[in-house]
């Protein structure tokens, strides 16, 4: 990492931003460009292994992509801030951000419930109920993260 002084490193400070983020944005294979997407998303730590939970439609791009190749990347972010410098005359923006790889697949159905309340807590409450007739139509996938690093610029105000 270029910037060392916004590094972080503390497993428990990145976690504390993946909590406070409300969008995960996946980057697919697509032949010559990544195919990005905007996700909803759950978090499951078990000890230093992170979880990552979405759900979708039974079908569509992101599957078909994902088909043919489980490998992604993640970024999210939080935070943000402008920071605006009168004398020097410029502007710059105060931010947490977690970016990662990992293998993505697709969560059985038995095991859908539970990948969904883990889900719901990113939003809500753990237990807050939910209409299970539409887990029919949804399909629940869990990424394997691999690796991840974490930046922050704060507002020195």
């Amino acid at each position: 990492m270029r910037r060392k002084d916004r590094e972080i490193t503390d497993f428990q400070e990145m976690i504390d931003i993946i909590r406070k983020c409300d969008v995960c944005r996946l980057a697919l294979h697509d032949g010559d460009y990544p195919y990005i997407v905007p996700m909803n998303f759950g978090l499951e730590v078990q000890g230093r292994q992170v979880f990552l939970y979405f759900h979708c439609a039974a079908e569509g791009k992101k599957l078909d992509l994902i088909k043919k190749d489980s490998r992604a990347a993640f970024e999210m972010d939080c935070g943000h801030e402008l920071i605006l410098d009168g004398e020097r005359m410029n502007c710059t923006m105060a931010y947490e951000s977690v970016i990662g790889y990992g293998t993505l697949g697709t969560v059985p159905e038995e095991e859908k419930y539970a990948a969904l309340k883990i889900l719901m807590r990113q939003y809500h409450a753990e237990d807050f109920p939910f209409h299970t007739d539409m887990m029919k139509a949804t399909m629940v996938l869990k990424m394997t993260v691999c690796s991840m690093t974490a930046k922050r610029r704060k507002n020195r105000r």
